[in-house]
């Protein structure tokens, strides 16, 4: 008993009201598709003619009917009792708890899923998006004397993940670029199920409002003039990025005049096959009327992942579509911005000795044409320069994170980088 009252009292706030809020979304799912197949063998018999498309007549579309009724019912009762249960949570057992890296790994994982359905249903377990120092706490919690410098590297996560997938073994780039050039990193954490389109802009206002506060002179939040801001994007953090950019631009916030540098570490620019691989079993699916109502399970994935198709960046690119129809590459081009000097890494799990396999595998995930920014249509591509792009072989995905030859090759562009911006005052090191 003692075991089971210490875990529960482990339990986040809203962690359980969530988890029986996806519960009672799930029986009501499957109630809709044993009901849409149950109607498809009638139709095909001719029978339920009379009933809607999906649904049920005679004796069992009451049945279902009753069971939907009960469902939310039961679950309305669950979300009751929960709710009395909150300040048990709230204690102080639980206040003085530490951050539980499986938990937030989990709920990562969920948002990225399924993210924009937690919070088109008001889920507590939605991530909220958020700006973090190194030890993962928010920016606008540190206590005064917060160790900050004039240069800030923002990194920005991928799908499915958060802000400490940046922590990969015992490396960091965050850690590493801050102690070679000075940097204070700053991460972003997000739902990453959501549009693409909307985290870019939420993350431009997130940065204004810290821009906020460097110009009000508030030193409880960031104690020394910012100087520089220089972005790192891995994966579908890269488009985030780009997104928040021109963004920002377009709202003529302050903080992009202090961007120099943007890197994009294995950014799909223009998508990823598995995703287009899961529309097409989309499609297939919900070819036949018996197979159409399990076309539901895989129309779950979240706007983040159909963002993915053809790398998504601004609300042009998918408002007014479906997101679920057979479509072509419809992204209104947005080129790379021309007053941000652009770096792309791409890795492929190939070796440098077989070309073909290069473009075939790519990292495993994303092409190695779409990390470069290459299209098949030339006025598509994306013009980094010859300089600033970079190719490792024999390296996977999530490897990018930690791979020296990457490390060493940030290194060196953001050091020449600030060298050119200031050669009066050469890059120094923190105290390690």
């Amino acid at each position: 008993m003692r075991v089971a009252l210490a875990a529960l009292r482990r339990v986040r706030k809203g962690d359980l009201q969530g988890a029986a809020a996806l519960a009672t979304q799930g029986t009501l799912g499957a109630a809709r598709i044993a009901e849409g197949v149950h109607s498809a063998v009638h139709r095909g018999m001719g029978l339920s003619a009379r009933a809607p498309a999906g649904r049920t007549g005679g004796l069992t579309g009451p049945v279902y009917r009753g069971v939907s009724g009960i469902t939310r019912l039961v679950g309305a009762s669950v979300q009751l009792s929960l709710g009395r249960l909150q300040p048990f949570l709230e204690g102080k057992a639980a206040k003085a708890q530490t951050d539980n890296h499986e938990r937030e790994a989990l709920v990562a994982a969920l948002n990225g899923v399924m993210g924009d359905r937690l919070v088109a249903d008001g889920n507590p377990l939605a991530t909220p998006l958020s700006l973090r120092a190194r030890s993962g706490e928010l920016l606008d919690s540190l206590a005064t004397g917060f160790a900050a410098t004039g240069k800030i590297l923002l990194l920005v996560h991928g799908l499915c993940v958060n802000n400490r997938h940046w922590h990969r073994g015992s490396y960091d780039h965050g850690e590493s670029l801050a102690q070679a050039l000075g940097y204070t990193p700053v991460y972003l954490r997000y739902n990453s199920g959501r549009h693409t389109s909307y985290s870019g802009h939420a993350f431009a206002r997130a940065l204004e409002q810290l821009v906020a506060i460097w110009r009000s002179g508030d030193l409880a939040i960031w104690p020394v003039p910012v100087e520089r801001l220089d972005l790192l994007g891995h994966s579908t953090g890269g488009l985030v990025l780009r997104s928040a950019l021109q963004f920002g631009m377009q709202a003529g916030h302050g903080w992009r005049a202090k961007v120099r540098c943007a890197l994009f570490l294995g950014t799909p620019h223009h998508g990823a096959p598995l995703e287009r691989a899961g529309h097409g079993v989309d499609l297939l699916i919900g070819s036949k009327p018996w197979s159409r109502p399990f076309a539901r399970l895989a129309q779950l994935r979240s706007c983040g992942i159909t963002d993915l198709r053809y790398g998504h960046v601004q609300p042009a690119d998918w408002q007014g579509r479906e997101r679920f129809r057979r479509s072509s590459d419809t992204c209104v081009l947005l080129p790379l911005p021309t007053d941000v000097r652009c770096y792309g890494v791409a890795a492929t799990l190939a070796s440098a000795r077989s070309p073909r396999a290069q473009r075939l595998l790519g990292d495993g995930l994303v092409p190695l044409n779409s990390a470069l920014g290459v299209h098949k249509s030339a006025a598509r591509t994306l013009q980094f320069e010859a300089q600033q792009t970079f190719v490792v072989h024999g390296v996977g995905h999530l490897d990018l994170l930690c791979e020296p030859r990457v490390a060493r090759q940030l290194r060196q562009w953001l050091q020449a980088d600030q060298a050119a911006d200031s050669p009066e005052r050469p890059a120094t090191s923190l105290p390690t």
